[in-house]
């Protein structure tokens, strides 16, 4: 799209050094108009919102100061990073943001030169950073690398373990921390503006080197002269800890003033070693809605930026997924006070609201902490709780050593609730849950569920909560097919399929979400249909009996084909050696592009029509 004369300084902006064309003066204006252009496409195309409004003037200060992409930015989680997207040359793309073949949802590598990380995980930003910094450092290169962490993502324990190498290792290294959460700041006001200003002053920065080299000399004095600095900085800014870990802390400064900004982050550019600027912003900043609700706005559909509230979606009679499981979650708890809910900081996104409401001491938020979540979870189970740990399947993936050595090695009884299984549409491939069925299927002791519709979906994590050991339910995002869900908490018989349709010759074993495409393709070719409903413990017998009387196996999941479910069927004929042909269909053997959920079933046809061609051709 081309921009109007309403944005005269941003629509002649196409990349970075036009930013640094502009005087400092102009850089106001600039905020002022960026901030509008993405609230604009924003509501033409939907995606992240809030964040992004609270980084503008970060945006533009950063790269007003750093000569990107010489020197190089690091956007954690990327939910901030849509001004960067719009000063970097993707602005007239914006309005395609999350859509098939529009602009990525998160910074890519192999979007533009100035995405310098592929993020969608939080809290990798000063790793990232950090290992940039030296390989660059290794080279003899004069760059600068900045990683921005926020939004939550430093409570991530992989940030500290980052911080913690950087101070050993002096590397030129600025970490800026964006801290939107005001209750655990200090205020923002001039004193705390004019001290930063001193702390990152050239003249301030020699003056304690200099002294450093001579007050080293002499130990004792040495020593009085760093715990008093400490003490002096501890009194007035919050950053011991940070200086604890090797960093030179600077801030807190107010995130939103460009001026300060960019004079501060002219006086740290030419300091060297690890260094921590603390900013804070509001989320959601200049759109008064986003302001007073950021949590609602942090993800958004399109919307008319004229109105103070959302557009609401149309009743459905049929509930999601999640909402399936916040309200068995709720129905368990009333029924097993040993049941307590864990979450790591994804409360509206895997529907535990209600719950901690209801329930608030058997609650646990843990933040973007998934690998402490999952060992919280074993400590619980070690005195008798019953945890359920819900999580998305893609996070489950950094947590993989504690399921496999704190869980499942101890036979402990942790019930995973894995939402977004499968392919999640607009977020992409970093959100997408593609492996859970790979990687869970090859540990011991693990029950592996998929539900084929919402009531089926009740009826498994109640029998993966009663079951003895660690369970898993996968389940996509979004609704089923809309079956009737009975209030009772019934569970299922493990290991045991339900067959949906009985043909002849073809045998279709379809797993979760495939059920129904699968079905509908099935009745088409007179084949025979199965729920398999258990990856693991697989239904063995059936399997075995469908060998004799039919011709042809086909099985049917939403995760990769490498060591999924139809693996394991192919496992299990090899095993009792059955020469039989099996076609297995699934996610293909790469990372699935954005786009909506339907979309990339149909390009990864695993939709009816899809199946149906696949099965055809191997037929013919």
């Amino acid at each position: 799209m081309t921009l109007s004369n309403e944005y005269p300084l941003l629509k002649d902006i196409n990349s970075p050094a036009d930013v640094r064309a502009l005087s400092k003066d102009q850089l106001l204006q600039l905020s002022a108009e960026l901030r509008n252009y993405l609230t604009h496409t924003v509501s033409i195309s939907g995606g992240h919102f809030s964040a992004g409004l609270g980084t503008v003037e970060l945006t533009v200060a950063l790269h007003y100061v750093f000569n990107t992409p010489v020197d190089q930015l690091v956007w954690d989680v990327g939910h901030q990073a849509y001004p960067h997207k719009i000063l970097t040359g993707r602005k007239d793309r914006m309005p395609t943001i999350r859509t098939l073949g529009g602009v990525s949802a998160f910074p890519s590598r192999e979007e533009s030169e100035y995405d310098a990380f592929g993020v969608g995980h939080s809290s990798t930003s000063i790793s990232a950073a950090l290992g940039m910094a030296i390989a660059s450092q290794l080279r003899g290169e004069d760059k600068r690398m900045v990683a921005i962490i926020g939004d939550g993502s430093i409570t991530g324990g992989m940030a500290f373990e980052a911080m913690n190498h950087a101070g050993d290792v002096n590397a030129n290294l600025l970490v800026i921390l964006n801290d939107n959460d005001m209750s655990i700041s200090p205020p923002v006001g001039a004193m705390n503006n004019y001290l930063t200003k001193v702390l990152s002053s050239k003249l301030y920065s020699s003056v304690r080197e200099e002294s450093k080299k001579a007050l080293s000399k002499m130990p004792s004095v040495w020593e009085l002269a760093r715990k008093t600095e400490e003490h002096v900085k501890g009194m007035i800014v919050p950053g011991t800890l940070f200086e604890e870990l090797g960093f030179n802390y600077f801030g807190p400064i107010d995130g939103h003033d460009v001026d300060m900004l960019v004079e501060t982050l002219e006086n740290l550019k030419d300091i060297s070693g690890p260094l921590f600027l603390h900013i804070v912003t509001k989320k959601g900043k200049g759109y008064a809605p986003a302001e007073k609700d950021p949590l609602a706005y942090h993800g958004v559909p399109a919307f008319d930026p004229s109105k103070d509230s959302l557009p609401k979606a149309a009743p459905s009679p049929h509930p999601t997924y999640t909402e399936v499981f916040g309200r068995w979650l709720c129905d368990m708890a009333e029924q097993d006070e040993r049941l307590l809910g864990i979450t790591p900081a994804m409360r509206e996104g895997s529907g535990l609201v209600e719950f901690s409401q209801r329930f608030p001491k058997r609650y646990f938020d843990v933040a973007i902490a998934e690998q402490h979540a999952v060992t919280l979870a074993a400590g619980q189970a070690c005195q008798g709780a019953k945890p359920v740990v819900a999580i998305y399947s893609t996070f489950l993936q950094r947590a993989y050593d504690q399921l496999i050595h704190d869980v499942a090695l101890q036979d402990l009884d942790v019930l995973f609730a894995l939402d977004r299984a499968g392919l999640v549409g607009p977020d992409g491939p970093t959100h997408a849950g593609s492996f859970d069925y790979s990687y869970m299927r090859c540990i011991p002791n693990m029950l592996i569920m998929a539900p084929a519709d919402e009531n089926e979906c009740r009826q498994m994590l109640t029998t993966g909560f009663k079951h003895k050991g660690p369970a898993s339910v996968r389940y996509p995002r979004g609704k089923g097919p809309g079956s009737v869900i009975d209030p009772a908490l019934t569970e299922l018989e493990i290991g045991k399929a339900d067959i949906r349709h009985q043909g002849s010759r073809i045998a279709i074993l379809a797993w979760g979400s495939m059920v129904p495409p699968a079905l509908e393709a099935g009745k088409q070719l007179g084949a025979t249909v199965v729920n398999m409903r258990f990856i693991k413990p697989l239904d063995e017998a059936l399997i075995l009996e469908f060998a004799k009387t039919h011709e042809v196996f086909v099985t049917i999941e939403e995760n990769v084909i490498a060591g999924g479910a139809g693996a394991a069927v192919n496992e299990l004929l090899q095993a009792n050696s059955i020469l039989m042909p099996a076609l297995n269909i699934g996610l293909p053997d790469r990372f699935v592009e954005q786009g909506s959920r339907e979309q990339l079933l149909e390009i990864c046809e695993l939709d009816s029509k899809g199946i149906l061609a696949r099965i055809e051709k191997v037929l013919s």
